[in-house]
């Protein structure tokens, strides 16, 4: 699946896989599960597994024929570390991000050990943004992980923010985003977490990304804080503006 995004920090999702399953509680209410049952219901052929993982090997060289440069998010509806994608899979996946100098790709992972495990047998370019998800304090270790990754830009998805992170190890991280969790049943986001993050990312020299205050109706909640949207970028993409 290759669609424009509606995603903030993103311009177009590359999807070469499909399907996930839960490992904390940053995935109880996973909107690409919600999604993906909608589109199974729909009859959409590559969701007729519903949140199965699948690979989509058609899909594996679409970049390639992408003229404009685009900041793609890949695998917005899976993660590529799940244990389920074969290593072959995901190097093929980092060879066409490769031969793509010209688009610049976003992945996340909540799979911080198998990424760390298979990091240094892959090719990386300078093209090639590497970012973990992190809900709470719990998963800390997932940027740990991270920190030893030979990415030229590290960064951080603090999506859904569901408790405080008082202490942030931000050394070798590149860029943080947050948001809070939307839909039905999301969990609050408080204010003085949000702020707390805002002011290590300040102190750490850190780009800070405000995403959304999340909520039932995200589009009533917005954008702002205190006052203001937050739209930081790593500085090599902004040199490319």
């Amino acid at each position: 699946m290759v669609t424009q995004s509606h995603i903030e920090w993103t311009q177009t999702t590359w999807n070469p896989v499909t399907g996930c399953t839960k490992v904390s509680q940053g995935c109880k209410n996973c909107y690409a599960e919600r999604m993906a049952k909608r589109l199974e219901a729909m009859k959409v052929a590559r969701y007729r597994d519903g949140f199965k993982v699948t690979l989509h090997e058609d899909l594996l060289d679409a970049p390639l024929s992408w003229k404009a440069p685009r900041l793609v998010f890949v695998n917005s509806m899976s993660d590529l570390f799940h244990p389920d994608v074969p290593f072959e899979f995901i190097n093929n996946v980092f060879e066409t991000m490769k031969s793509c100098p010209r688009h610049t790709f976003q992945i996340l992972t909540k799979r911080s050990e198998r990424l760390l495990e298979l990091s240094d047998k892959l090719p990386w370019s300078d093209n090639i943004w590497m970012g973990v998800s992190v809900e709470n304090s719990e998963v800390i270790n997932r940027i740990t992980d991270l920190q030893y990754v030979p990415a030229s830009v590290r960064f951080l998805s603090i999506e859904p923010l569901i408790g405080p992170i008082l202490s942030l190890p931000l050394k070798g991280i590149h860029w943080v985003i947050v948001g809070g969790e939307s839909g039905p049943g999301s969990r609050t986001m408080e204010g003085i977490w949000v702020e707390n993050i805002h002011q290590q990312c300040i102190l750490a020299h850190v780009p800070f990304f405000f995403k959304q205050w999340g909520g039932k109706r995200k589009d009533l909640t917005g954008r702002e804080l205190k006052g203001r949207t937050y739209d930081e970028m790593p500085i090599s993409y902004t040199c490319q503006r």
